[in-house]
């Protein structure tokens, strides 16, 4: 076996996803991705409208094999349109939407409720306030009746003025 033989030998067994010293010496270009690291996947996103399309057109299907066609032209599993047949079949395009994530938009009434309540809670506040108003001027009221009613009254022990 020749120097050479060993190399070739050598790099054949060299694990799939490690750098050869050659590529490792030199620097990639900047914005050309390395075509040794495997970018990792996205995932794919579809419409409601593509779905219904690929229903429709896997529903007019009538030769054999034309859905196993269809589906490897589109690059799509079986069981994808076997959901998709079962949302079209409960709701139409709106159960084909993606499904939206995080919280739930609040229903109207759900929305009405709430206004409803902080306006119930200001109001239950202004209420409060006017309640201790009114108790206050109450007893102002009162103060100044016993003011008046001692001062109207004569004291026996003074004598009058001249």
């Amino acid at each position: 076996m020749t120097l050479m033989e060993n190399d070739g030998d050598r790099e054949a067994k060299r694990a799939v996803g490690e750098r050869s010293e050659a590529v490792a010496g030199r620097a990639a270009p900047v914005g050309v991705p390395d075509p040794e690291l495997a970018e990792r996947p996205k995932r794919r996103r579809f419409s409601a409208e593509y779905k219904l399309a690929i229903v429709r057109e896997a529903d007019a299907a009538t030769k054999p094999g034309e859905i196993g066609a269809l589906l490897r032209r589109e690059g799509l599993y079986s069981s994808l349109l076997t959901e998709w047949r079962r949302g079209r079949d409960s709701g139409a395009l709106e159960a084909l939407a993606p499904k939206r994530r995080g919280r739930r938009r609040p229903s109207p009434e759900q929305l009405e409720v709430g206004a409803l309540r902080s306006r119930l809670d200001r109001t239950e506040a202004e209420l409060d306030t006017a309640r201790r108003v009114i108790e206050v001027q109450g007893n102002v009221s009162a103060l100044l009746e016993e003011l008046v009613s001692k001062s109207a009254t004569p004291d026996d022990d003074a004598t009058p003025p001249r």
